[in-house]
């Protein structure tokens, strides 16, 4: 049981100019593509990818409008240690748009924003780490720490690997034990004052990959996770549960042998 962050899912209008955004700005290659009735996923990521590497994937539902909300935060992508402000400029000179720019984060990371409007971190990053411009984390806000973390650590057996502390705020880390550095990792983001927040539905998932999903599925409902979506009802191609804050975690189980990356 690994349970390795497999892919995050983000909904956009227009698939097109997305594609073009993260091909043309991240270098990211299409990766896998599944046609539906009315909608389209698309895998992507950089070109060489670690196997234990996140994905993006970017779903589009045709006709469809979405509310970003607060409750998801960002992804993170990365680039080497001491690069942040060549790589941003980079972004500038390509037209991206000048959202939290190097200085005003202190030099440590910066911000942009897709063409949907979810927001993307550059951090910097040892190139033994990942790929230029993999995804390093997924944050997302929750209502309360020690049950966010609790969930991930009790349901998924992750490892709390590290903490920042503001005077209004928590970050908290958690990743797989043993997890590869070019993985991707959870960002829980707590915040002092009792806010709480708005699922919206542009963000979709995140995604882990796990070694038999009904064994798997089976596990976590022992160990008191929600029964959002069975593998049954999702014709034992994938589940569903949820966290304490209703944000989506897909179960997936991964055929290196297979043709797709997708189980249809």
């Amino acid at each position: 049981m690994s349970y390795t962050l497999d892919h995050v899912m983000m909904r956009v209008e227009d698939l097109e100019e997305s594609l073009e955004w993260y091909t043309s700005h991240f270098d990211y290659e299409e990766k896998d593509r599944y046609e539906g009735d009315g909608f389209t996923i698309v895998y992507l990521g950089p070109e060489e990818m670690h196997e234990d590497a996140a994905m993006l994937e970017l779903t589009y539902n045709e006709g469809e409008t979405y509310e970003l909300g607060d409750a998801w935060g960002h992804i993170a992508v990365r680039v080497p240690e001491g690069e942040l402000e060549e790589y941003y400029q980079q972004l500038m000179d390509e037209g991206v748009e000048d959202y939290r720019d190097p200085e005003s984060c202190g030099g440590r990371y910066a911000f942009v924003k897709d063409p949907d409007g979810h927001e993307i971190e550059i951090v910097q990053r040892d190139p033994d780490e990942g790929a230029l411009w993999s995804i390093d984390h997924t944050m997302i806000r929750v209502e309360d720490a020690d049950e966010a973390l609790g969930f991930w650590t009790r349901k998924f057996e992750y490892q709390h690997v590290g903490r920042w502390e503001s005077d209004t705020f928590a970050n908290y880390f958690v990743e797989p034990e043993d997890a590869a550095p070019e993985g991707m990792a959870v960002e829980l983001t707590y915040n002092y004052d009792g806010r709480t927040y708005e699922l919206g539905d542009a963000w979709g998932h995140l995604c882990v990959r796990v070694d038999d999903l009904e064994e798997d599925w089976e596990r976590l409902l022992e160990r008191e996770a929600e029964d959002y979506r069975d593998p049954e009802s999702c014709d034992n191609m994938y589940a569903f549960t949820t966290d304490q804050d209703g944000h989506e975690i897909e179960l997936v189980e991964r055929d290196p042998d297979a043709d797709s990356l997708f189980p249809f």
